[in-house]
């Protein structure tokens, strides 16, 4: 039985679904196949919210796994938080050769820069309205 040596990458892709339209997740995950395997595909939000029921309609097409954050508190900061502690578990795991955050807010500078201080990938995804700051933060936007 031989090694695989030349195996894909391994990336976790990571959504939040308050910062990202549904109407990108075709390009979004062609674009990340060239860059490697989405072993991971997790979007963040409230789907019981009309504003994510176009999410809905893609999450079973493109394999994607909710992670359900009901708006029991004003601001939108549950579903930020779960996907750092997320993030975090995965990136301890060792599992992955990169990230992929989709989202256009600044609140995920920091982790993209923790995360590549392990020494592994973030790459961005997000509107052009995105601050400078979480592009800079990621290996690519």
């Amino acid at each position: 039985m031989m090694a695989n040596h030349s195996r894909s990458p391994r990336l976790a892709v990571l959504i939040d679904a308050d910062n990202a339209s549904a109407k990108i997740v075709d390009g979004l995950f062609d674009e990340i196949a060239k860059i490697g395997e989405a072993s991971v595909r997790r979007i963040y939000g409230d789907f019981a919210s009309p504003r994510s029921k176009a999410w809905i309609d893609v999450l079973a097409r493109h394999a994607i796994i909710p992670q359900q954050q009901f708006a029991y508190t004003t601001g939108k900061n549950a579903s930020d938080i779960t996907l750092v502690i997320d993030a975090m578990d995965l990136l301890h795991s060792g599992r992955f050769d990169g990230f992929c955050l989709v989202s256009s807010d600044s609140d995920f500078t920091r982790l993209a820069a923790r995360i590549r201080e392990q020494g592994v990938d973030v790459f961005g995804f997000g509107e052009q309205k995105t601050p400078e700051s979480f592009r800079q933060a990621c290996r690519r936007f």
